[in-house]
């Protein structure tokens, strides 16, 4: 059961500097606390924009994500590269650039023109690890301008945010005047909604088609495996569902399973987890039941794996095989069921057939 009120004294207890907050069921508001209509930054949850940006692009045939970013960045600057940074970027698709895979990428582009910085970068096209950058995001926006054949700012006014009935914004460009994409952006917290809910309803916002379901379901996928779980196309997984992240907790998480959609922005300056694990609490019903519940399933994985290769013990098998005919377990199968496993945690421990099968071999 979702406490909304509980969450919004939790911010009002801590002092936590939260502008806006708002939840959604099934595709409906339920709840709202806060200035949830004025603008305020959401710095990379910019990136979910461009992200849209990318699927009407690849819906309309105009990339390729396994093609050459160069293919699609401006000839004469393309003409000016090194025959050394040729040879790198041409290596470098656009998926590479979608998933933050490419090693070498500072944070964010500097000087007085950014594409030349960012194509000059010492990056490593043949080594692929998950990288987060601004970079990649900003080149994406200089070849989406060039294949869509105007300013990406004043494409993504008319063909997204107009049909979402987003009327109030900011956005930032580079030096040189193409749309960043990477940050600085300001949206309200209803308007970041809107994105959630274009996700969630499959590229559809209030009955017209933005992107197209195929979009949405690679967008919103692991494509790039990272310490959170997995990152999609510009966004993050979360549990069973994903999430929208900006810098400083601009925040909005999409579970699908569970119908639920949160967003809030805040500005808050530190590392500290507070409002996301009350905002778990008391919107997702993550407690210290819950938690325990995480590490017993890390627990059973490990024997799981060591049972499966051979190296398990009579006892580990026993133990294995109590955890599967407790309570313990169909609680842990009920949160899997449910969405709420973070996405890092491996659950082959839940399957049936799978643990049933192994028991029965040993």
């Amino acid at each position: 059961m979702m406490k909304f009120d509980a969450f919004i004294k939790d911010i009002k207890d801590n002092n936590w500097n939260v502008f806006g907050v708002e939840l959604y069921k099934k595709g409906e508001l339920k709840n709202s606390w806060g200035d949830t209509s004025g603008l305020h930054e959401i710095y990379s949850a910019t990136k979910g924009v461009v992200s849209i940006a990318v699927g009407i692009a690849y819906d309309e045939g105009l990339i390729d994500f396994d093609k050459s970013i160069l293919d699609y960045l401006p000839q004469n600057r393309v003409e000016t590269l090194s025959e050394k940074q040729l040879e790198r970027f041409g290596k470098l698709s656009v998926r590479r650039l979608l998933t933050m895979s490419v090693k070498g990428f500072p944070f964010r582009p500097e000087g007085n023109d950014w594409l030349d910085f960012s194509l000059s970068c010492d990056i490593d096209p043949d080594e692929t690890g998950f990288n987060y950058s601004n970079i990649p995001v900003y080149i994406m926006c200089v070849a989406l301008s060039e294949v869509f054949g105007c300013d990406l700012g004043e494409f993504t006014e008319r063909r997204i945010f107009a049909p979402m009935e987003i009327t109030s914004f900011k956005y930032g460009r580079s030096p040189e005047g193409y749309f960043y994409g990477a940050s600085n952006m300001l949206l309200s917290v209803h308007d970041l909604s809107k994105f959630a809910i274009l996700l969630y309803n499959k590229g559809v916002y209030n009955g017209k088609r933005i992107v197209s379901e195929e979009y949405v379901d690679l967008a919103t996928s692991v494509q790039m495996m990272n310490r959170e779980g997995g990152y999609g196309f510009y966004f993050w997984r979360y549990r069973s569902g994903f999430s929208i992240n900006g810098k400083w907790k601009q925040k909005c998480y999409i579970i699908p399973k569970q119908e639920i959609i949160i967003t809030f922005l805040s500005h808050i300056e530190d590392d500290s987890q507070d409002l996301k694990y009350s905002m778990e609490k008391y919107i997702f019903g993550i407690g210290d039941k819950e938690e325990k519940a995480f590490e017993r399933i890390a627990e059973m994985e490990k024997l799981l794996e060591k049972i499966s290769e051979r190296k398990g013990t009579e006892d580990d098998v026993k133990k294995l095989e109590a955890y599967y005919t407790s309570a313990d377990w169909r609680f842990d199968f009920e949160l899997d069921e449910a969405g709420l496993l973070p996405a890092n945690l491996k659950r082959g421990v839940l399957s049936e057939d799978g643990i049933y099968n192994l028991l029965e071999g040993n």
